[in-house]
């Protein structure tokens, strides 16, 4: 596929990083020359240095026979206008553009209409809803959901006392005890871990877990013996992300306190969050504002400022005076598996908490959504299924039947309103959306070729 974009910051980057991997035919465009230099040195990639929103700019980048073009530069106005001229210049198929101004993201309808905009992805809103699930799910350490919210896929690190080690599992085999749950995949000290009827869980083994929603809290709890509910969250970092979030918790009960640098932002964010939201102004990595703060009595810190080292080091501090759970922001994926599951327990990823939104579109096939999980390692992708069993591969066929490669599972049928975690024996109909996962994402090329409809299939 030949995908254009737009812009060669830290989003344009990481949507080019993971594209890239792919085999896709990648043009980026940006006005900054060593920038641009530094990617193509990184990546193959052609980069083309001018202004975006130029037809000429566009041109000599290929829009002509472009198929994609994701437009994720610094100002929203830049990226839909564009899309615009993307659409009635060029015509190419597909549009997607960043938007940061919540004016613009609470618009969605009206971006479409007006700029020629396919799909509109908001980093900010991504990862601030990926962190919101991380706290509504303590004990887990990455959660994605599927089929509008009805099935979610969580990682979970098995404790010292969670009830699951010594169970054997295996990858067919029956759902974990009393709940309506599944065991994907085990990841022992990096590795995918083989499920047979001798695989037994130990601790420190990370879960990949399939679970009906409504019994998502309920599963955690019981598969890690959680000792409490998060109440109180600090928050390092009052920038659109780090305001989104404590909006976001405050309005959902949680007693939050936020600290940012900047006076002037400080009295920004007090004029628009809930006033039982605490705003301080001080740096993170202070020690002694921690513990005047009683970080002790944290349940969660979350470190989300622009800054990686920043991130780290507040979290490290955080950790080691008391906080209960220390998640980080953190942009480089070798400081982030550097980092998760030491002092910090999480490390999140912005690009891959974002990715998930294009992956409908670089992907073949009737895909409605996918996730990336595991710092880019694994893919989970829920399937549309059509056709019949004359065009279709799938329709009529047993998950046994089915022609999957080693690493990917399917993880649940979602049938009307029944979320299915299927047997064997359970057969695919049309109509049904499939939610496969895969411990190594690049054999989801495959998955996608089975769930093509195609008038030649027999």
């Amino acid at each position: 596929m030949k995908i254009l974009i737009l812009g060669a910051g830290r989003v344009g980057a990481s949507v080019a990083e993971n594209l890239v991997s792919e085999k896709n035919d990648i043009t980026i465009v940006d006005t900054d020359g060593e920038r641009l230099r530094y990617l193509q040195e990184r990546f193959d990639l052609r980069g083309v240095q001018g202004d975006a929103a130029m037809p000429e700019v566009l041109r000599s980048a290929g829009a002509d026979d472009t198929d994609l073009l994701v437009a994720c530069a610094a100002t929203d106005p830049v990226n839909l206008v564009a899309c615009r001229i993307a659409k009635d210049v060029f015509n190419i198929p597909r549009r997607i553009s960043r938007v940061r101004s919540h004016d613009y993201s609470s618009n969605v309808e009206l971006i479409k209409e007006s700029f020629g905009v396919d799909s509109v992805i908001s980093p900010e809103d991504s990862v601030t809803t990926y962190l919101h699930s991380l706290i509504e799910f303590p004990e887990a350490l990455q959660v994605v959901e599927f089929g509008n919210g009805r099935l979610s896929l969580l990682i979970i690190r098995i404790g010292r006392i969670s009830p699951l080690i010594n169970l054997r599992v295996n990858r067919t085999g029956e759902n974990l005890p009393n709940l309506n749950a599944r065991v994907l995949e085990i990841f022992r000290n990096g590795a995918s871990v083989a499920l047979d009827h001798e695989s037994k869980i130990q601790q420190g083994d990370e879960l990949v877990v399939a679970v009906d929603t409504q019994e998502g809290k309920q599963a955690v709890a019981k598969l890690q013996y959680a000792s409490r509910k998060v109440r109180t969250v600090m928050i390092a970092g009052g920038g659109n992300i780090g305001f989104r979030l404590a909006r976001k918790l405050s309005e959902g009960g949680y007693n939050v306190r936020i600290l940012e640098a900047s006076k002037a932002r400080c009295e920004t964010l007090a004029s628009l969050l809930p006033s039982k939201t605490l705003v301080l102004q001080g740096d993170a990595t202070d020690e002694s504002l921690l513990d005047n703060e009683n970080i002790e009595e944290m349940d969660t810190f979350l470190a989300v400022t622009n800054d990686d080292e920043d991130n780290i080091m507040s979290s490290l501090l955080a950790k080691r005076l008391g906080a209960r759970k220390v998640i980080a922001l953190i942009n480089r994926k070798a400081y982030g598996e550097l980092m998760e599951g030491s002092l910090i327990d999480i490390a999140v990823s912005p690009s891959q908490a974002t990715i998930g939104a294009l992956l409908r579109d670089v992907r073949q096939g009737a895909v409605v959504t996918g996730h990336r999980l595991r710092w880019g390692n694994a893919e989970a992708i829920e399937f549309e299924v059509n056709g019949d069993r004359k065009s279709s591969q799938v329709v009529g066929k047993s998950i046994h039947d089915l022609k999957l490669p080693k690493t990917a599972i399917v993880a649940a049928i979602l049938r009307e309103d029944e979320v299915i975690l299927p047997e064997p024996s359970t057969v695919i109909q049309p109509g049904d959306h499939v939610v496969v996962f895969a411990g190594n994402r690049h054999d989801m090329r495959r998955v996608e070729k089975l769930f093509q409809v195609s008038v030649f299939f027999f």
